[in-house]
């Protein structure tokens, strides 16, 4: 599913792996597992050490949760 800027707006900062930069550039949004498995992708390529530490902590329980998605 593709996260429309209007949909990106609407999330909460705590749906984003850097919640400070939210809803912008570099912010990694992950509403469900499909985002954030791409997110992890993406910081494993573009983020710095620390972004991605917590970027896929943060995945990892999206991805590993019961959730849906």
């Amino acid at each position: 599913m593709r996260l429309s800027a209007l949909a990106r707006h609407g999330l909460s900062k705590s749906q984003f792996g850097v919640p400070s930069k939210a809803p912008g550039s570099g912010s990694y949004p992950m509403p469900d597992k499909k985002h954030a498995a791409v997110a992890k992708g993406y910081a494993a390529r573009f983020a710095s050490a620390s972004q991605r530490a917590k970027i896929d902590a943060k995945a990892n329980r999206i991805l590993h949760s019961g959730k849906r998605g």
